[in-house]
């Protein structure tokens, strides 16, 4: 027996010995929420408008925009097989956690991924590697996850992340350099790498000029333009590449941060 339903029996109980002193109205979910049996979900404001995040007795499962909220809670018991309650007010301790990643603060989230398929939860995993105000191709995603040839399925589970922003697909872009679509819009995209510190105009003009790798003349290593150690490179030490075999031709090897090719 678990630890989380041996608490909640002992609440039961608890609740039982009231007899008829009248509970808060929101005992019933949380209860019921305990014993896996409802999920619950409340709203999130964001760089983008508020959200709604669902979440079950394991994780979170689901972050959709606000402006839905009627037909997401319809639907969910279609994906997910339990219903969903409202909250009157984010869980402190999942609020702050949430808060704390979103800030780009180093944070455990649960996410509950039963609804995905092996290959999408492994594709998200891998989404949520890439450190805040940082991008990297969808062909990172399918190499890093050993499927180098399952690009298109890659961008087709990030396209079905359920977890949106939190699991953030919206760092992945194109393998041209381009920004891409998103789940919540292009727009909405820009807004929240924006928000992380990039510039996604200044990424697409790298893209149209055919810069796809930085390096440095002094380490002779090349990465990602948007990798932290990209960035520390000074103008007179930098050096451009159209891609991985040039810079490896040029004698550079790949960032074992950003990982622009296998490092082994």
């Amino acid at each position: 027996m678990s630890q989380s339903t041996t608490n909640s029996r002992q609440l039961l109980q608890e609740l039982h010995a009231l007899k008829d002193v009248t509970a808060p109205s929101t005992i019933l979910p949380t209860v019921l929420g305990e014993l896996g049996l409802v999920d619950r979900y409340f709203t999130l404001d964001s760089a983008i408008g508020p959200l709604l995040v669902a979440f079950s007795d394991q994780g979170i499962t689901a972050v959709r925009q606000a402006s839905d909220e009627a037909a997401f809670v319809a639907a969910y018991p279609r994906t997910y097989g339990r219903p969903l309650h409202a909250l009157a007010a984010p869980p402190t301790t999942l609020a702050r956690a949430i808060a704390n990643q979103l800030a780009g603060k180093k944070v455990a989230l649960r996410f509950d991924l039963r609804a995905c398929s092996t290959f999408e939860q492994a594709t998200l995993r891998k989404a949520l590697e890439i450190p805040r105000g940082e991008v990297r191709p969808y062909a990172w995603i399918a190499r890093e996850i050993g499927k180098a040839g399952a690009v298109r399925a890659v961008g087709s589970a990030l396209g079905r992340n359920p977890v949106p922003l939190l699991i953030p697909c919206h760092r992945i872009i194109r393998s041209d350099g381009q920004i891409g679509e998103y789940i919540f819009g292009s727009s909405a995209k820009r807004t929240i790498l924006q928000t992380e510190g990039l510039d996604p105009t200044m990424i697409e003009q790298q893209a149209r000029a055919k810069v796809r790798f930085l390096g440095s003349d002094t380490t002779h290593i090349y990465c990602f333009p948007t990798c932290h150690n990209a960035r520390r490179i000074t103008p007179e030490h930098l050096i451009t590449f159209t891609s991985e075999a040039a810079a490896e031709q040029a004698g550079y090897r790949p960032c074992k941060a950003c990982r622009p090719a296998h490092v082994a």
